[in-house]
């Protein structure tokens, strides 16, 4: 019975949905973290063989030419893709002076082995080398200047923008992501905003990658750091257990339906096996 590819295809995308939100649950508590969220879409197989004309019947109606609906039962599920949902979470105090939490649409500048990658995880601390890392070990960077950025000679080393805080005895952060040393401006958080935050992508470890230097945008960002603080997940776990439970449901209702097919099958062949 080929109709069982209908409910097949619901089931596939209901395990797509329980493995995106049970995800979600695991990272409810891992700073910075941004939940994920999953489309569907229906795709009928009549649509790829349409109907050139009308079928009207020749004369006389049927009963079974009231249900004639070329092939519009073969209505399958279909995962359309999955989005970031890049809500605020909440700023929760830690009163740890290298715990930096931004309020806005901004990201972090970090360098990773793979090149420069963008976090919202502010939890910060320093390496063996007095240089501000990530909890992964990651260097923070710093912002290019106005006065950089109009220097012909500027190479844009990205290695001399990491922010090292030896010597330092006093340590602070404004709001705008300036960085005093000693009472002295060392320099400036790098932090971006985009153009298209949907066109960045997760790389796992709250990374996220560009692809487009253009999406990025570095001047008049509204994001604000907020020291001694951290963004937590924007995941609410009581929700995404409630949206689990249910996809759960859905999920076994589809294997209901699935084993109703496959209990008619078997009687069709046994009852036909009689004759």
């Amino acid at each position: 019975m080929k109709n069982i590819w209908v409910p097949l295809s619901g089931q596939i995308a209901q395990q797509r949905k329980v493995e995106t939100i049970a995800n979600n649950i695991a990272n409810a508590n891992t700073n910075g973290f941004k939940k994920d969220q999953i489309t569907f879409k229906e795709y009928m197989s009549a649509v790829d063989n349409p109907s050139a004309d009308i079928d009207v019947p020749p004369g006389e109606f049927a009963p079974d030419d009231f249900y004639r609906s070329r092939g519009m039962e073969n209505s399958y599920v279909k995962v359309d893709g999955s989005y970031t949902n890049f809500e605020q979470g909440a700023l929760k105090p830690t009163r740890n002076k290298f715990d930096m939490a931004l309020f806005g649409k901004g990201f972090f500048e970090v360098l990773t082995p793979n090149g420069i990658r963008f976090t919202r995880n502010g939890s910060f601390s320093l390496n063996a080398k007095g240089e501000l890392v990530t909890a992964q070990g990651f260097k923070v960077l710093q912002k290019i200047t106005d006065e950089q950025a109009k220097d012909p000679n500027f190479t844009n080393d990205v290695n001399e923008r990491v922010i090292n805080l030896t010597g330092a005895h006093k340590f602070s952060v404004s709001r705008e992501g300036d960085v005093y040393a000693n009472d002295s401006k060392l320099g400036s958080l790098s932090v971006v905003e985009f153009n298209d935050v949907h066109a960045i992508r997760k790389e796992g470890s709250t990374l996220y990658m560009n692809n487009d230097a253009n999406n990025i945008k570095r001047d008049e960002v509204a994001t604000t750091v907020n020291q001694g603080f951290v963004e937590g997940s924007n995941v609410n776990a009581v929700k995404e257990m409630s949206e689990l439970i249910n996809a759960h449901r859905h999920f076994d209702n589809i294997q209901t339906a699935i084993k109703t097919y496959d209990s008619i099958s078997s009687k069709i062949v046994n009852d036909i096996s009689k004759f």
